[in-house]
């Protein structure tokens, strides 16, 4: 029994990073599936704190080595994706778009508009696939589950994390940039 425990201890699918991204990739898709009982600031300051942690989590899992592709799945729905994007998107309000330079695009010089609402529902099928995936009770599952978040967080969800946390930093503390501004230009 001892050597099973270790010989599954040093898989890398069942190591502490893997463990580590799945408890905070749930949080954040539990949370969002209940956004709508949330008031606005409340989303901003829970996003706030769980998106460097998505970031960091991500950025630390482990390569897997796939020994069967044909493991892939996708859970979410159209129509969920479009029920937690509305609620973001009525929650964010007029403020829910941004703009950013995108460093794919040929030019650095036009900024591009994105919405918060969108970004965070795509983490949101990214990562719900992610842990769903998981707990299937098939080792395969779970490795693709790990390839699979670690592929998208490195092409996809990962520039969309970036983005849209800079989009929310400047929404929660522009009143405080503002503040200073103001007493900036009173001593000039």
């Amino acid at each position: 029994m001892k050597k099973e425990e270790s010989n599954i201890s040093q898989e890398p699918v069942y190591s502490k990073t893997v463990l580590e991204m799945l408890t905070v990739a749930n949080e954040f898709c539990l949370f969002l599936e209940k956004s709508e009982n949330y008031d606005r600031q409340d989303i901003l300051l829970f996003l706030q704190k769980i998106c460097p942690l998505i970031y960091i989590k991500a950025s630390l899992l482990p390569t897997i080595e796939l020994n069967d592709e044909d493991a892939a799945e996708h859970f979410v729905t159209q129509e969920e994706w479009e029920s937690i994007f509305a609620t973001l998107h009525l929650k964010f309000g007029e403020e829910d778009l941004y703009s950013f330079i995108d460093p794919h695009e040929k030019t650095y010089t036009e900024p591009v508009k994105a919405s918060m609402a969108e970004n965070f529902t795509d983490i949101y099928q990214d990562l719900k696939d992610f842990v769903l995936l998981y707990q299937k009770p098939r080792k395969v599952s779970m490795e693709y589950a790990v390839y699979e978040c670690k592929r998208l967080f490195e092409t996809r969800y990962g520039f969309c994390l970036v983005r849209a946390h800079t989009a929310l930093h400047y929404l929660l503390n522009k009143e405080g940039d503002k503040g200073e501004l103001d007493d900036l230009l009173d001593t000039l």
